[in-house]
């Protein structure tokens, strides 16, 4: 294997858009590809060995042997391949039960498995026969893994492409009830470029009400807003949003109040709760304010008690009274991993 494809390996990125770009805005013309609700991982398959790794450089292997033990037996060395490892729950991705392999003892892990394999929906060629393939063109890429994959069975998969912006509009609404979250977009001439965010991500959204209870940051000129919804009687921390832009953290200073007493959260929170992927992170000190309706834009990924992913601030609803904001339909409804 290239030296410098040894593990960790730095996976390609994307930035956000708010739709479905052209068919000609990337170069070589875009496809289009759904974009899957598990851990983004690299698979290498060395000569001597089998890995997965995350996209944080996170060594995955010892929680995923049933996608060892398969690449073992269908890819030859020489090998890596860029995807993402997910969970079905009948016929809906499962991240809440994919989260759990990561914690589950190893004693317990075989019955894990049986119950819940996992499997590994793959996207792009780094390398093959050992040799490095980033320099290729993406078009170039996945004509090399659709016939590595030929052969594939599961938990092994070839993860769709089309380079027809309708279907790909068809498979963002169709597609959402299974758990995908919205699209990835490339550049069919694209090399491989580790670490940068050369490629641009779709997102499934909901406009909702939340109830905005604190705030990071001076009040006058908040940071990130911190969301609450009505959950078990109680109003639950359930997301932040993004940074504010000047513009609107200056407006909503002049909306916000300093709490008064008996305000429902704590002065500080652990910063696990806004951040699942940071837990050596410091706690999070919170600026309380009485509590506010606010207007978000939130993804698909719901655990059952709060947002996956940053919220997006849309705008105050200063007219609308906070204890008359509800836990919205959807949420209720929905399986943990979806909205």
């Amino acid at each position: 294997m290239p030296a410098d494809l040894r593990p960790p390996v730095a996976v390609a990125l994307a930035r956000g858009v708010d739709a479905i770009p052209k068919a000609d805005a990337l170069p070589g013309g875009c496809r289009y590809e759904p974009k899957w609700d598990g851990f983004r991982a690299a698979l290498i398959r060395d000569s001597d060995s089998t890995a997965l790794w995350s996209r944080q450089g996170k060594d995955l292997t010892r929680w995923f042997p049933d996608l060892i033990k398969a690449a073992e037996a269908q890819i030859p060395p020489g090998c890596i391949i860029d995807g993402e490892a997910v969970i079905w729950s009948g016929d809906r991705l499962d991240f809440e039960t994919l989260q759990r392999r990561l914690i589950t003892p190893v004693k317990s892990l075989p019955g894990s498995i049986r119950e819940h394999p996992a499997n590994f929906a793959a996207f792009d060629l780094l390398a093959v026969a050992g040799k490095d393939a980033r320099r290729l063109p993406l078009h170039s890429r996945r004509e090399l893994l659709e016939e590595l994959a030929k052969d594939w069975e599961p938990p092994l998969g070839l993860s769709s492409v089309t380079d027809d912006p309708e279907q790909a509009a068809r498979w963002l609404e169709e597609l959402h009830p299974a758990g995908i979250e919205g699209l990835m977009i490339k550049g069919a001439n694209q090399r491989y470029e580790g670490g940068e965010r050369q490629w641009l991500k779709v997102k499934h959204r909901h406009t909702l009400d939340v109830v905005c209870a604190a705030v990071t940051g001076p009040i006058e000129k908040p940071q990130t807003l911190i969301a609450g919804l009505p959950i078990g009687h109680r109003l639950r921390i359930v997301g932040r949003t993004v940074p504010l832009k000047a513009t609107a953290a200056k407006a909503l200073g002049k909306l916000l109040v300093p709490a008064g007493p008996d305000h429902p959260w704590p002065e500080r929170i652990r910063s696990t709760i806004l951040d699942r992927f940071n837990p050596d992170a410091e706690d999070t000190v919170l600026t309380r304010v009485e509590p506010i309706v606010i207007e978000v834009s939130a993804d698909v990924a719901w655990s059952g008690k709060s947002f996956r992913h940053p919220l997006r601030f849309l705008r105050a609803r200063p007219e609308l009274d906070a204890d008359e904001v509800e836990l919205p339909a959807h949420l209720l409804t929905a399986p943990p991993h979806l909205m």
